[in-house]
């Protein structure tokens, strides 16, 4: 397994020592392409679906070039969300333990004066935060930028919009000039990729396969109802044997009227959506990752670049727009060899969208319904 990174000139004892503990077989495609080109000094924009390993990709290299011994900032990771900023800060906590490494994450919504304190007593060589806390800590002259080299904007499609651009390209100027940008998303837009572009110097652009393996282990199935049905097949599907759900929607008010309702019927479920409060978005992740709720609603945005372990199902309570949302949602489960099930809960007219969606996708969908507790094949 050394070996393996030592190919990817990965040669760091406590980066070998930390992969060896993940049982990590072989890097994943995006990791064997994104690596070498950021140890090499390289601006990168890298598109790679959703389960492929990107957060590594990027902090891998950028574990291997920092200083320990050095007190001032040298990379700076910013995401969209603070969900995804803590969880990247746990990937920084677990790869560089034994380092002398260490990280911060300033996220808005959390005291300021605190992360002031942070910054002060940890001196953190690694920076994870939100857009507008960064900046503001910048502009407050307590986050010094000075020494940072790399700088690497996470589902950067959810970063480069019109609310985040201004403060994303003041944040980059305030570096080093010969920084290094990295752009990361599992959908790339063109007009993301222009964006990106402009920040950076002759950038290598690596694009991942985005269809699905032929191999995996990921079943896609439909159930087809009226739609004021849905709520019931839901319920039914929360109470089969050994799920652990994430079910997407596209509407905030909707979502919570499930919810209103499936609690009602005594159904353990939680939701996510961005309008909640930083408290309450980590309870209901906190109570679904440790099984106290067995379904998780959330939208699209709310449930951009989590990673969570173990999920037997998606389902989709509104159908995709597109392949790409498809894509997003399906490839949370069915990780790491696991085996994972996508249910479609649609309406008549939605299933044509549906066959349209999979059709496009080369996906196998098998019809579904739910028959004494169990979802049994519908004829």
């Amino acid at each position: 397994m050394t070996s393996t990174l030592e190919t990817m000139n990965i040669t760091q004892p406590f980066l070998q020592k930390a992969w060896e503990k993940s049982q990590f077989e072989q890097p994943t495609t995006i990791q064997n392409e994104a690596i070498p080109a950021i140890l090499e000094g390289a601006d990168v924009i890298a598109e790679s679906p959703t389960g492929t390993g990107k957060t590594l990709a990027y902090l891998l290299p950028i574990l291997e070039k920092v200083d320990p011994n050095s007190k001032d900032p040298q990379a700076l990771i910013m995401a969209s969300s603070r969900e995804l900023v803590m969880q990247i800060f746990e990937e920084v906590q677990k790869w560089a333990e034994g380092s002398g490494i260490s990280g911060a994450s300033l996220i808005g919504g959390a005291n300021v004066k605190r992360q002031i304190e942070k910054l002060k007593k940890k001196s953190p060589q690694v920076i994870l935060g939100t857009p507008g806390r960064v900046e503001e800590l910048i502009k407050m002259k307590k986050l010094k930028m000075h020494e940072v080299k790399t700088i690497v904007l996470d589902e950067g499609d959810q970063l480069l919009v019109p609310e985040h651009i201004g403060t994303v390209e003041s944040i980059i100027k305030s570096t080093l000039a010969e920084r290094q940008v990295l752009l990361f998303s599992a959908t790339m837009p063109e007009k993301t990729e222009e964006i990106g572009r402009s920040f950076m110097v002759d950038p290598k652009v690596l694009k991942v396969d985005r269809a699905p393996r032929k191999n995996t282990n990921v079943q896609h199935v439909y159930v087809v109802s009226d739609r004021r049905d849905k709520i019931k097949n839901l319920e039914k599907l929360s109470r089969l044997k050994g799920v652990k759900g994430l079910a997407f929607g596209n509407e905030i008010g909707e979502l919570s009227v499930i919810t209103e309702k499936l609690d009602y019927n005594r159904v353990p479920v939680d939701l996510l959506h961005s309008e909640m409060k930083k408290t309450e978005r980590q309870t209901a992740l906190k109570q679904f990752r440790e099984g106290k709720s067995n379904l998780l609603l959330a939208t699209d945005v709310a449930a951009r670049g989590l990673d969570i372990k173990g999920l037997t199902h998606v389902v989709q309570v509104d159908i995709s727009e597109d392949e790409n949302q498809y894509l997003h949602r399906a490839g949370r489960t069915g990780r790491a060899g696991a085996s994972g099930t996508v249910v479609s809960l649609v309406t008549p007219a939605e299933e044509k969208t549906l066959k349209r969606i999979a059709n496009k996708l080369d996906l196998r969908l098998e019809k579904k319904k739910f028959y004494a507790g169990e979802m049994v094949d519908d004829q």
